[in-house]
């Protein structure tokens, strides 16, 4: 029996809020566990690798794998063990006490022994109608030049940003692409000296600074090039390119969460226990990219939901000694 009702409300051991790999793999160790799972995939079932055309550095696919194959994969394995995965997203949340409430879809309320987090994060993209064309085709935009940089190396790319992650990313695109051209919308950077003197001294990273990003080229299919504008002298030109990469930051999706939640400035989920899933509120983890602003990969993401399972597992064993730490769970 998944489930304990009432005439309106639902009651779950465990409620894994997001999907992606993260709460994907939350759902596998939680479903051999024996916790019941139920899982709501929110408005982007899969996460922000459905929009991956292909993956190819997650270990166990020697040919690689498109992202949304991937997340079938993820789902169809959670389901195997006994996850309840449904379509819907939390709208609200209460964990004021020591049960926890939800709400799905502004409508249902339901309760939880134990919640575990992983609503991600949305890469900011600038808008452009051409940029979330290619986008959308798969053709040459990517928010990620770690996952992504390697199908451009000896091409010439364009990156956007001025900030740590940005000089970061060009740097790695410098020792694949031929050429990396980094757009800087003002007159300096905002990253650390020691990041912007990295980029800077980088033979085959040519910066342009005042410079904004007018429209991204292509030939309907893949990108081609990139049209700029110097916000200064109002000069206009293209740049060749095969890939252009957005790096202006990530917004965590965990505003609901915030007035029962600590989160850092940017809204990230602070881990109450440096090296586990635990939040500040007891019974509550989380895990995959809604705390982490660091890695922000696949691989990384279902690492913290094994943790986060298995965080949930040995919070309700310590709660109720008639609830067995299931000794697969670790197999």
């Amino acid at each position: 029996m998944n489930t304990i009702m009432s005439d309106t409300i639902e009651r779950v051991k465990c409620l894994i809020i997001g999907s992606g790999p993260a709460g994907y793999t939350a759902a596998i160790y939680a479903a051999r566990a024996n916790m019941a799972p139920v899982l709501y995939q929110g408005e982007q079932p899969g996460g922000q690798l459905t929009t991956t055309n292909d993956v190819e550095n997650f270990p166990g696919y020697p040919d690689g794998i498109t992202g949304p194959e991937m997340m079938i994969q993820l789902q169809k394995q959670a389901e195997r063990f006994g996850t309840d995965v449904r379509h819907g997203w939390i709208t609200k949340v209460d964990f004021s006490g020591d049960i926890h409430k939800v709400w799905i879809n502004g409508e249902k309320e339901m309760h939880a022994d134990t919640i575990i987090i992983s609503t991600g994060a949305s890469a900011k993209y600038l808008g452009l109608p051409s940029e979330q064309k290619y986008l959308e085709l798969g053709g040459g935009v990517s928010a990620c030049a770690v996952c992504d940089g390697f199908f451009y190396r000896n091409q010439e790319t364009v990156i956007v940003g001025a900030g740590d992650s940005a000089c970061e990313e060009a740097h790695y695109l410098s020792k694949l692409c031929k050429k990396v051209t980094m757009l800087v919308r003002r007159d300096e950077f905002r990253a650390s000296k020691i990041m912007a003197a990295r980029v800077q001294n980088t033979e085959n990273i040519e910066i342009l600074f005042n410079t904004e990003t007018e429209e991204v080229l292509g030939d309907g299919q893949v990108v081609t090039g990139v049209r700029v504008k110097n916000n200064i002298s109002g000069d206009v030109h293209d740049i060749p390119a095969t890939g252009f990469f957005v790096a202006i930051g990530h917004k965590p999706n965990t505003d609901i969460f915030k007035d029962y939640l600590d989160l850092d400035e940017t809204g990230y989920i602070i881990n109450a226990v440096p090296g586990t899933s635990k939040t500040n509120v007891e019974g509550v983890f989380v895990s995959g990219d809604a705390a982490d602003h660091v890695y922000r990969q696949a691989i990384t993401a279902a690492g913290t939901g094994c943790m986060a399972a298995l965080d949930a597992e040995r919070y309700l064993a310590a709660k109720d000694s008639s609830f067995e730490v299931a000794t697969s769970t670790y197999n």
